[in-house]
């Protein structure tokens, strides 16, 4: 038989502990509500735009061709040259053309000698027949003989006119100022014998055009604001619009709305827009696929963080707390972004608080303990 000794203090302590615990009940202690941040929507001006994609156009644009023919005998010019209007960029050999207008110019004399004395010989028949010396058909011949002389110094002074024109056309020059494209013909060689020859072409780059496309219904939101604003359609060309380019941030080219189309496209329900820029580095060059915003109001508007936006199978959505500081989900119609913060056009109240840190510990239906916190005002321009 085996005797158990004395216990130790520890031990007997030990057993009194558990003898006690075995005397409780067990119960589940829930986990305190987790902490998020929450923040009101920021209540702000915000200006609208009407946003697209367009291109850029040259204002003017004109192919440099040979008006009469002949051989080429300077050019003028270096490919790709910034010239001024009226610069000569090339000249077709002018000597013949030089004594054409001489040999017109002769003529012209000619006629000229030859109406003086038919004038000359017209007065004195007049005098005679006024002294019923000469007959009338001596007086008859003397008139035709100067209206003939007059209609043929008037011919005379058309052909030196066209020949000094012709002239002309042996120096072609820039008809406004632009750049000049690579030449397509060389020295020596034969131009406009067979009708026109492109020589090359000029392009315009400041100002610029900018072409885009507004849909009906922007279309019409524009409208009515420009008839709250009480606008003519000449206060139209001072209407801004903004453009940058696809490798560019925001959009740091300005310029002023130049045209709108008299009516709306049936086959894309848009009307044809164009603006006017100005373009003195070149940045902007006939051909850039760019974007476009058009301001046209100014209204308040709410504004959250873009990290306090989900989205689901439904749409974009932001959790709030409601009541007991239970998390909701609250459905919303988004606008456009500002800095780091995002427009909420529909679905917010300005007294909601917004989930702005910790969304993924807030539960729809589920308690949290929530700290407040400020939205900073987003920069506009």
């Amino acid at each position: 038989m085996i005797r158990a000794g004395p216990l130790s203090p520890a031990l007997a302590a030990a057993f009194v502990v558990i003898v006690s615990a075995c005397g409780r009940d067990n119960s589940y202690v829930a986990p305190p509500p987790p902490q998020v941040r929450v923040a009101l929507p920021v209540q702000q001006e915000v200006t609208r735009y009407v946003e697209a994609t367009g291109n850029t156009a040259a204002v003017n644009s004109a192919n440099l061709v040979a008006r009469v023919p002949g051989f080429l005998q300077a050019i003028e010019y270096r490919d790709g040259d910034d010239v001024k209007q009226g610069t000569t960029l090339f000249i077709i050999e002018p000597e013949p053309y030089k004594l054409k207008l001489e040999q017109a110019q002769a003529g012209e004399a000619a006629a000229q000698a030859t109406l003086k004395q038919t004038e000359a010989e017209y007065d004195r028949q007049v005098e005679l027949a006024n002294r019923q010396i000469a007959s009338k058909s001596t007086l008859e011949n003397a008139t035709a003989n100067r209206d003939s002389a007059q209609a043929k110094l008037k011919q005379a002074q058309v052909d030196t006119e066209q020949a000094a024109i012709n002239l002309g056309y042996t120096e072609v020059k820039a008809p406004f100022d632009g750049i000049v494209t690579a030449r397509q013909v060389s020295l020596g060689e034969l131009v406009g014998a067979n009708g026109p020859t492109q020589l090359a072409t000029i392009v315009a780059t400041d100002p610029i055009y900018v072409n885009f496309n507004v849909g009906e219904q922007e279309v019409l939101r524009m409208r009515e604001e420009i008839k709250r604003q009480g606008l003519s359609p000449q206060d139209l060309k001072k209407i801004p619009v903004e453009v940058g380019l696809q490798s560019e941030e925001g959009y740091p080219h300005k310029g002023t709305l130049d045209y709108a189309a008299p009516s709306v496209s049936q086959a894309t329900g848009t009307l044809a827009v164009r603006a006017i820029l100005s373009n003195p580095n070149r940045t902007l060059l006939p051909g850039y696929f760019v974007r476009v915003r058009v301001p046209y109001e100014r209204q308040s508007a709410l504004l959250v963080p873009e990290v306090a936006l989900g989205s689901d199978q439904s749409g974009r959505y932001v959790l709030t707390i409601g009541k007991d500081n239970v998390v909701e989900q609250r459905k919303v119609t988004i606008g456009p972004t500002i800095g780091d913060l995002r427009v909420i056009e529909t679905g917010l109240k300005p007294d909601d608080q917004v989930v702005i840190d910790g969304i993924l510990r807030a539960i729809p239906g589920t308690k949290v303990n929530p700290e407040i916190a400020n939205i900073t005002a987003a920069a506009t321009k």
